[in-house]
């Protein structure tokens, strides 16, 4: 069985797979210092050893909602705040039955307002992952934003989650002469993927 300073280790490994193994060892193995480790790794240059830090703090998962949502709203490093939302948005993928954390919720609501993009944008998708839950947030925050690059990522997740309350809102925002041309070619494809995942399901149930 390795170390977990030999775990560590090996999420800089180049094989991805060996990478993969190392993160779930470390969540399945850790103890009060493998957080905080993790965290520390959030402003790492090196783009693989930092996404396997993000996958592992995925992986571990409710755990790891706090200190990433304190990352998220008060680090001065943007690669780390993007790095946190990308990790909250791990932590929606491997728990997908659980409900999510409210304090999570509540940072990623926050982080939309954040002024650069790569940070809204990774949370948007984070929400993404969430899903229903998090409709009535993303309507919230399209109705009210006028920054067309986070209003094109709202409405590219809301045609993802394919949860039909999005489809008034869709048709609302392409039909008002108000809207952001690369907004409203945004919200036109959306629309169009969101009516057939909705028809489908209803096929379903």
């Amino acid at each position: 069985m390795a170390t977990v300073e030999e775990l560590f280790q090996q999420l800089r490994h180049p094989n991805p797979h060996l990478r993969d193994q190392a993160m779930w060892e470390l969540a399945e193995n850790r103890d009060d210092t493998t957080i905080p480790r993790l965290m520390s790794i959030l402003d790492e240059e090196d783009t693989s050893y930092r996404r396997a830090a993000v996958k592992a703090l995925g992986a571990i998962g409710f755990e790891s909602v706090p200190p990433l949502v304190a990352a998220l709203l008060h680090s001065d490093n943007v690669t780390v705040r993007g790095s946190a939302a990308k990790a909250l948005a791990q932590v929606a993928v491997n728990y997908p039955d659980d409900p999510f954390p409210a304090e999570g919720l509540q940072g990623l609501k926050a982080a939309l307002n954040d002024p650069n993009p790569v940070v809204h944008i990774a949370t948007v998708m984070a929400l993404g992952e969430i899903g229903s839950p998090v409709v009535d947030m993303l309507i919230e925050a399209l109705q009210t934003t006028d920054n067309p690059a986070l209003a094109i990522s709202i409405v590219n997740a809301l045609g993802s989650i394919g949860d039909e309350r999005g489809v008034a809102v869709l048709n609302t925002l392409i039909e008002q002469e108000s809207t952001d041309s690369y907004v409203r070619e945004a919200a036109t494809s959306a629309l169009s993927r969101l009516e057939m995942t909705v028809k489908f399901q209803r096929k379903e149930s």
